[in-house]
């Protein structure tokens, strides 16, 4: 059996009251096709495979991509991959990329990475994954609290997302230090903003969040990489209606968005 390697971020559920919990939470149909990330010892793959129409298995570990392959490789169903989930391209090893289902225990060292890379278009139609419990807070967060941040508004600008299940360190080997909590993310159809606007509002988010504790007015008027000048600012407050004295924590995901379409020159700043 393969150990698993700290430098990878492994650690394994045992859970097996766990593993049905969140392959249920999932709940997978057979005319779905599934892709999973970091399979690892088939915790959950166990819970999957001849229940959906087809399971895509991303495995990066060597040893454990050679394991998956010698118990799947002989069924059509299951398609293993050992490779680098930021490097792979998912959407050409799935049939229908906007209808796949994504689950996984994502290695808590690359958790924001990943999310964004499935985010990517063209997004699957649910993504079920289980996280550092802190970084489950931060997706979910509510504006004004001490959670809510760019991982809230880079996320919930495309996507809905809640907590389905909170799992304790206990259910792991190795026993991690911190707790993990299964999240549901559903990319919004249509999609909700254009390529570019998806950019303009990345960059904005960025910068705002940089500078968190300081007042929108100085971060979009001194922020090297915003240098509005008094005319936009003016606007801003007359025709958007904004308060430039409040800090970007206290703006909703709809907020931001809106500020970022409000703001000119976006193509020439990347804003």
């Amino acid at each position: 059996m393969v150990r698993a390697k700290r430098s990878l971020g492994q650690n394994f559920l045992v859970d097996g009251n766990l593993q049905r919990k969140i392959a249920a939470a999932l709940d997978p149909g057979p005319e779905d096709e599934v892709l999973e990330i970091g399979p690892g010892r088939g915790a959950l793959t166990r819970h999957l495979v001849g229940r959906v129409r087809r399971l895509v298995l991303v495995e990066l570990d060597d040893g454990l991509a050679a394991e998956l392959s010698d118990r799947y490789g002989d069924r059509a169903d299951v398609l293993v991959i050992h490779g680098n989930v930021l490097k792979v391209p998912l959407e050409s090893h799935l049939e229908f990329p906007e209808q796949a289902r994504v689950v996984g225990n994502i290695p808590y060292n690359i958790t924001t990475p990943i999310l964004f890379k499935l985010l990517e278009r063209p997004r699957p139609a649910e993504i079920l994954i289980m996280v550092q419990r802190e970084v489950a807070e931060r997706i979910v967060a509510a504006p004004g609290t001490p959670e809510y941040g760019a991982l809230a508004v880079g996320v919930r600008s495309v996507a809905t997302a809640v907590k389905v299940l909170d799992v304790p360190r206990t259910a792991f080997r190795p026993v991690p230090r911190v707790d993990s909590t299964v999240v549901r993310v559903t990319p919004v159809r249509p999609e909700p903003l254009a390529p570019e606007e998806e950019l303009a509002l990345r960059a904005l988010t960025r910068l705002a969040f940089q500078w968190r504790r300081k007042q929108l007015r100085k971060t979009l008027r001194d922020h090297p990489d915003a240098g509005y000048g008094p005319e936009v600012l003016e606007s801003l407050t007359r025709e958007g209606g904004y308060d430039l004295t409040r800090r970007p924590e206290t703006l909703s995901p709809e907020d931001f968005i809106d500020l970022s379409r409000r703001l000119p020159g976006r193509s020439a700043r990347g804003l």
